[in-house]
């Protein structure tokens, strides 16, 4: 029997899941929204830096770019459909250095190449094999607080049901599960804190390439990790070390932090608008829906990026080769040329493409497992909480922050 492995923590407090609102310099930031409006009208593109024109620290890897916005939502469209001038090159610089080499960093065709290998695990038919354990997930959380009959919902449950679905998906082992997901997230703080990220990007690495080199010498394909650590691509060749390191990387992130985020402000939204939320307990086939409007509404991020690999013209503004470009999808969400009243909270609406989880040939690989992960946990919050409403005796919930966005704070109780 091999030893098990052994998961190395920082060896200082350093709190990642605070340190965009503290270290990053942006926990003043709250409705982003009204100021994204008046700019997108003003020209849908604009040569600003994002987190300066909020009054936040300008992050370490814009230094020496032009930068650019994108704020209008056909604008936002075709820079996601034309990677071949707006290129995720932007990411060497963030992702390269703390997820190492990833589908996030490339494009066509050496994107394409190993995409389809990972995306196959994600399909519809594959996740529906996955329900029933993400169900268990959910439950083992509530069943930690159903008796209290209140609760802070992102501290309990939110901020931590997606990761553990990851870390059950992987084989983690359970005691060490929250040094897993403080890695995951500060692996995220690159552009303003590189030495904690860089060291949770090593402390991760080493027990990566540990599981990784344990499951090949089992030679199976029988759990998910042993399945994409002896994949081969279409020639046979077996995945690199670097992309499958990376795979696994970005897949621990994106429970670790995006889910959650993108979950704490659908329910935000869902128990300020006590009428929606009372459809949705009468008719629960409103919830895919109520999860793509919520996702419009209040995505988990502001922006994502891009480099221009040429000279081009966008909104009557040239934007030279090597520009940095902030792609917001934050503004082009709410664009009135597309939405009607479109800073409203509407899970009746007319329901159209937004842009929370990508298009084109970068959109999110996850974005299935996504939405199963939001819809199997507002399901179940509504059937094991009766009566689920905010607590009239806290605060309400408020979006904080500008890379990430999220509720710190959503108080209910319950029946």
């Amino acid at each position: 029997m091999q030893p098990r492995l052994h998961i190395q923590d920082f060896d200082d407090d350093f709190d990642p899941f605070n340190a965009f609102l503290t270290i990053g310099g942006e926990g003043d930031i709250t409705d982003v929204h009204p100021e994204l409006a008046r700019l997108r009208r003003d020209s849908p593109v604009q040569e600003l830096d994002l987190h300066e024109h909020f009054g936040a620290p300008a992050q370490l890897n814009v230094h020496g770019f032009r930068s650019f916005l994108i704020l209008g939502f056909d604008e936002c469209l075709e820079t996601f459909s034309n990677h071949e001038v707006f290129s995720n090159g932007a990411y060497k610089t963030t992702v390269l250095p703390t997820f190492g080499e990833s589908i996030t960093t490339m494009d066509p065709p050496e994107h394409l190449k190993y995409r389809k290998l990972f995306q196959a695990g994600f399909t519809p038919r594959m996740l529906i094999d996955l329900q029933p354990r993400f169900e268990a997930v959910v439950d083992r959380l509530l069943d930690q607080f159903v008796d209290k009959k209140q609760a802070n919902l992102v501290e309990e449950f939110v901020i931590h049901f997606p990761f553990q679905f990851i870390c059950d998906l992987m084989d983690l082992p359970l005691e060490d599960r929250p040094i897993f997901h403080k890695l995951a997230h500060a692996q995220t703080c690159i552009a303003f804190d590189p030495h904690h990220a860089k060291e949770a990007a090593r402390l991760l690495g080493n027990y990566l390439t540990s599981l990784v080199k344990e499951r090949r010498a089992l030679k199976s394909d029988s759990d998910f990790v042993s399945a994409i650590a002896n994949a081969e691509l279409e020639d046979g060749e077996r995945l690199p070390d670097p992309v499958v390191l990376g795979f696994f990387r970005q897949l621990m992130n994106a429970g670790g932090d995006t889910s959650y985020h993108g979950f704490s402000n659908i329910l935000a939204a869902l128990f300020t608008h006590p009428e929606q939320l009372d459809a949705i307990r009468e008719d629960r086939s409103l919830i895919p829906q109520t999860i793509e409007e919520g996702l419009r509404w209040y995505g988990p991020f502001t922006a994502v990026d891009r480099i221009t690999t040429r000279e081009t013209e966008m909104g009557g503004k040239i934007i030279p080769a090597g520009a940095y470009i902030r792609v917001c999808i934050g503004a082009a969400n709410r664009d009135e040329t597309r939405w009607p009243d479109p800073d409203k909270f509407d899970i009746f609406r007319e329901q159209k493409r937004h842009l929370s989880l990508g298009h084109g040939v970068h959109i999110c690989v996850g974005q299935h497992l996504a939405r199963l992960e939001l819809q199997v946990a507002l399901n179940k919050l509504l059937d094991r909480l009766p009566g689920v409403r905010l607590d009239p005796d806290k605060a309400p919930p408020l979006i904080r922050g500008l890379t990430f966005r999220g509720a710190g704070e959503v108080n209910v109780k319950w029946d």
